[in-house]
């Protein structure tokens, strides 16, 4: 990344100008001296309102973990909670320089409401169930009908996708609908897949195949599928997911922190043509949302698995984190270009971790984290400047107030 004094000027929600001494009439001029700018960061996999849940159940197994501690208090989840748990997200993203999400997770419009208010951008995916139930395979489709139609109602920045939640979890027919329900409304499809060795090894014994096969024989591999995880993969399945254009989302905090496995295949993916993201996961499995610890993640654990200290560069983790993002999503952002949307993040050079700075990616990547992030820009409006977001201690208050109260139900 170039390194040198530069004018951005910013016109309604694009990026119209970058160069040096750009004159001209504006309505807010930010001084950035002593700060870097780079593109606002795209978590690509999370589960917004599980901010709720952080540092509750900690310490388990992924199935037990979800079997007993989180679905039957997610079950117990209003409106209102999921809207506040939504907004602390969105809060945190945006304090630690994210301006785009693709989240997972139930009650579409309190998130959808929170996404709009906050100022950020949302991929939203209502999560689907059916529990290979033929009756609640039609409540599902009926579903997805509902909130595709809900999403009318937003603005741009939040987007509709849908959200099948594991191949355990939602039958072969329902998949098979969804994928035609995708393509004629042209949305994305986000779905969790090959997390752990016991999903692989159920999904041979229940279906005969591991999960890619088992969704190659569906026919549901698409350029609108996003994979979260994807860690159990070979080669074949590789190319599978490639010769279909399929998108895979990286989520190295949750994988350690759930055990699930270290060896993700970024560098075969990558090498394969696929594109490969990075997310944080949800609060209750990562703990924070913070994407610029995701890239050091990411390129440490693909480091030592691999013995190899080359591979999975800084560089390319910041692109897996932007513009790789933003091209999974197909959003013309990631990049600071002339024309592309004006989501922009002000790094704050004057700290340790920047101290000295031979090269600013390596730095970003390896020795800082979210609390370098000073000022936020989404869709050419600022959010967050010297470090300060409007309202942010009531969220928080308001946040932790229906946290531990849902867990008094």
């Amino acid at each position: 990344m170039d390194m040198h004094p530069v004018d951005i000027f910013i016109e309604g929600n694009r990026i119209k100008k970058i160069g040096k001494g750009i004159n001209g009439e504006a309505s807010q001029t930010i001084d950035a001296t002593g700060k870097a700018v780079i593109p606002g960061l795209i978590n690509g996999h999370t589960h917004a309102a599980m901010t709720l849940f952080r540092g509750f159940a900690d310490d388990m197994k992924l199935m037990p973990w979800l079997e007993e501690r989180i679905w039957p208090n997610e079950a117990k989840l209003t409106q209102e909670d999921v809207y506040w748990g939504s907004k602390l997200a969105c809060l945190e993203m945006i304090k630690s320089g994210t301006t785009t999400f693709l989240d997972m997770y139930q009650k579409f419009s309190a998130t959808a409401d929170a996404v709009e208010e906050m100022g950020i951008r949302g991929f939203l995916s209502p999560t689907c169930f059916d529990w290979f139930d033929p009756v609640q395979t039609e409540k599902g489709k009926q579903e997805c009908e509902r909130h595709y139609k809900q999403a009318e109602a937003y603005g741009p920045r939040v987007r509709y996708t849908v959200g099948p939640h594991a191949i355990y979890t939602v039958s072969g027919p329902f998949l098979q609908w969804i994928d035609r329900f995708a393509r004629e409304k042209n949305v994305l499809i986000h779905l969790h897949l090959s997390e752990t060795e016991g999903e692989v090894k159920n999904s041979i014994e229940k279906f005969g195949l591991s999960p890619v096969r088992y969704l190659y024989k569906l026919g549901v591999l698409s350029p609108r599928l996003v994979i979260a995880h994807g860690i159990y993969v070979d080669d074949d399945e590789i190319r599978m997911l490639a010769d279909h254009d399929v998108k895979v989302v990286h989520n190295p905090a949750s994988n350690l922190k759930l055990a699930s496995g270290i060896r993700f295949k970024f560098k075969e993916m990558k090498d394969a043509g696929i594109k490969v993201g990075l997310g944080t996961d949800g609060c209750s499995s990562s703990n924070n949302l913070d994407m610029i610890e995701t890239m050091k993640l990411a390129s440490l654990i693909g480091k030592a698995w691999r013995k190899d200290p080359e591979t999975l560069t800084a560089r390319e983790m910041l692109d897996a984190a932007t513009s790789v993002g933003a091209d999974i999503l197909g959003l013309d952002a990631g990049r600071l270009e002339e024309g592309a949307l004006a989501d922009l993040v002000l790094v704050d050079l004057k700290i340790p971790a920047f101290t000295p700075n031979f090269n600013f990616v390596s730095n970003l990547v390896y020795a800082a984290n979210g609390s370098c992030v000073d000022t936020v820009i989404c869709d050419g409006k600022v959010l967050m400047q010297g470090r300060k977001v409007p309202h942010e201690e009531e969220i928080m208050e308001e946040a932790a107030r229906r946290a531990y109260d849902l867990m008094k139900r």
